[in-house]
């Protein structure tokens, strides 16, 4: 499991106005560090001109960095020189190799643009002031070349695109003795004589598009290459999903894939990624490995600015290589803890989604209970470690009462998804209220912790619905304690995570009036389609641990994590690219919602985090968790 985190300082580098050879965009960044300083290289795009190309010509500029934040002293480093470049230099890749700077670039040699004119270019430079030569390199269709750091036995290796404007394209590996046979047009002639024995096929989809991204990094495990993944390439940009992904080649071989991701490490989310010339791209085009551990990963946000996200490696390779990967939630040997009982007509069809509190020495649990009516409502339980029940209700402690979660009609209907919360002397119970015929709706009860242990279920205040009438909203919580003076409610608004700050939590006379965003699902991802939270986040010294659910495209329930900031949880301070929890287990993939593991609570002993969670929408399992293990993954120090 790991993090990208984004730089704050994004976009590092944006167009400007006032130099009309970068005033359309400045994007694709490729960095190499110089003792302090970073030499940032980056695709400037200028404005229009109609005697040239109407999308503005391309350079290459250059700027200055010593803190990786403020980048200075732009200019141009590269212009259109030769006929084979004459239309522009797109895309920079650097790399410092055996004494010299060896800037590989895509170059336009005709218009209108076509397999037949875009080509793979080299500029090389002793000291990043001045190109001392520059060839043309490849003779056919090619891009985004970029030169490995270091010979693989003995060997000078350069992995790039090729065919990439006349798909399929292919990433492919050449290799040469000398560094001038990459401009010898014969040594390509017989390199393309055996073209297939040279690809890598990262492919899922026939219909999906491929481009090598940044500069490989030599690790323990093997070459790490961040690529441009685009999934449903063919099918128009409404359905083109364009993210950056990880793999890593060989060491010795690298035309073989050691591991790689199973989707996007990244997908385009915030306003530079998704507005500019060309919206929605996330494209690598160079990265940085420092002494720390941690990589910083340079990239092109929509076509229009360079920006920058890190990670940790050593957390990165962990997800990527199975031999390394140990699972940080693991299952209880006890699970399921609760299975429907078929003597209890109320709860015979299924037990699900509970709701979980640790109070009294003893972790007790609201869980949803199905019968053959198809009217939910909550049963109890009680663990004295979490782990195994020591008391279960024989009859529900929770049933609909009101006419909004009354069966109307429709198939089901009834109390559905509890989450419980505690402030002061009171328990708070948020719920989904659905009468089978109205949208679903969140709803609110609360007991007194005296009465709730006593187990005096008479005792459940009236309920009231707490959000706007005509709106379906689900996955409701209350934060334990006030934030500014106020209660934050989070709740779902299909497809995002939101929330409303509120003076009161008595909603006779107003109800939540505001989704604000936290977070939404993350296209081509493990929650591309929906996302709701789990149980109440959990205070840390960190910030606020929230355990969230987010639905796939197949329409697979999995658990991520998030981390909120402690003085406004509206803010996320990180997030996990990948799952932390997925139904793996037959009691998890089969049942009433095949697939799926859907918690609505967690509680915290010592280092341990229990989450309690329904598999298939059939029985209730427990997860455990060290949390120091996860908020070290969740907010490295290396990435602070």
């Amino acid at each position: 499991m790991y993090v990208i985190r984004r730089s704050s300082h994004n976009p590092l580098v944006s167009p400007t106005i006032d130099k009309q050879w970068e005033a359309r965009g400045t994007f694709n960044p490729s960095p190499v560090k110089v003792g302090n300083i970073t030499h940032l290289l980056y695709r400037a795009q200028g404005r229009p001109d109609a005697l040239m190309t109407p999308a503005g010509v391309s350079t290459i500029g250059k700027a200055l960095t010593i803190d990786g934040k403020h980048f200075q002293n732009r200019r141009q480093f590269i212009i259109p020189e030769a006929e084979w470049e004459r239309y522009g230099c797109e895309d920079p890749r650097v790399t410092f190799f055996e004494g010299k700077y060896y800037i590989f670039y895509t170059a336009l040699g005709g218009i209108p643009f076509g397999p037949g004119n875009i080509k793979v270019a080299c500029a090389v430079s002793k000291d990043l002031e001045t190109i001392e030569e520059r060839h043309l390199i490849t003779p056919f269709n090619a891009k985004a070349m970029t030169l490995f750091p270091e010979r693989i036995n003995g060997k000078i290796t350069v992995i790039f695109t090729a065919h990439t404007d006349e798909p399929p394209s292919h990433i492919a590996i050449a290799q040469c003795d000398r560094i001038e046979e990459l401009w010898d047009l014969s040594f390509w002639e017989n390199w393309h004589a055996e073209f297939d024995k040279h690809t890598i096929n990262p492919l899922r989809f026939g219909g999906d598009h491929v481009e090598v991204g940044a500069q490989p990094i030599k690790t323990k495990d093997g070459w790490l290459l961040f690529y441009s993944y685009m999934q449903n390439y063919f099918e128009g940009e409404d359905k083109r999903i364009v993210g950056i992904e990880a793999m890593l080649l060989g060491l010795k071989n690298p035309e073989r894939i050691v591991a790689a991701s199973h989707g996007p490490i990244m997908v385009p989310e915030e306003v530079y990624e998704k507005y500019g010339i060309v919206p929605n791209v996330v494209f690598p085009s160079g990265a940085l490995l420092h002494k720390d551990g941690h990589v910083d990963l340079y990239y092109g946000g929509a076509d229009t600015v360079c920006a920058r996200a890190s990670l940790n490696l050593d957390d990165l390779l962990n997800a990527l290589v199975p031999a390394r990967r140990i699972e940080l939630v693991v299952r209880a040997k006890q699970n399921p803890i609760l299975k429907p009982i078929p003597e209890h007509l109320w709860e015979k069809k299924a037990v699900f989604n509970p709701a979980a509190i640790d109070i009294g020495g003893s972790v007790h649990l609201l869980y949803r209970a199905l019968g053959e009516d198809n009217v939910s409502m909550f049963g109890y339980a009680k663990s004295k470690d979490g782990l195994k029940i020591t008391e279960r209700s024989s009859s529900p402690v929770y049933v609909p009462r009101e006419e909004f979660e009354k069966k109307k009609g429709g198939a089901a209907a009834g109390c559905e998804d509890p989450r419980l919360t505690k402030i002061g002397s009171t328990l708070y119970l948020a719920y989904t209220a659905f009468n089978g015929v109205d949208p679903w709706r969140a709803a609110l009860s609360s007991i007194s912790v005296k009465d709730f242990l006593a187990e005096r279920w008479d005792k459940w205040q009236k309920p009231q619905l707490i959000t706007p009438d005509p709106v379906q909203d689900k996955d409701t919580c209350i934060l334990p304690e006030k934030i500014n003076g106020q209660y934050m409610v989070m709740h779902r608004i299909e497809p995002m995570i939101c929330a409303d700050f509120l003076d009161s939590l008595d909603f006779k006379k107003s109800r939540i009036t505001r989704c604000i965003e936290i977070m939404g699902p993350r296209r081509g991802m493990w929650d591309s389609q929906k996302i709701g939270i789990a149980g109440p986040p959990i205070k840390t010294k960190k910030g606020w641990l929230l355990i969230y659910h987010g639905v796939s495209k197949t329409g697979t329930y999995r658990l991520g994590a998030c981390l909120l900031d402690l003085k406004n949880p509206s803010v996320i301070l990180s997030r996990t690219v990948d799952t932390i929890f997925e139904p793996l287990m037959e009691y998890e993939r089969v049942g009433q919602v095949k697939n799926a593991v859907f918690s609505c609570g967690a509680i915290l002993r010592g280092d341990t985090l229990l989450i309690y969670y329904g598999g298939a929408d059939t029985v209730v399992g427990v997860a455990k968790c060290s949390m120091k293990k996860l908020l070290k993954i969740l907010l490295p120090d290396n990435l602070s």
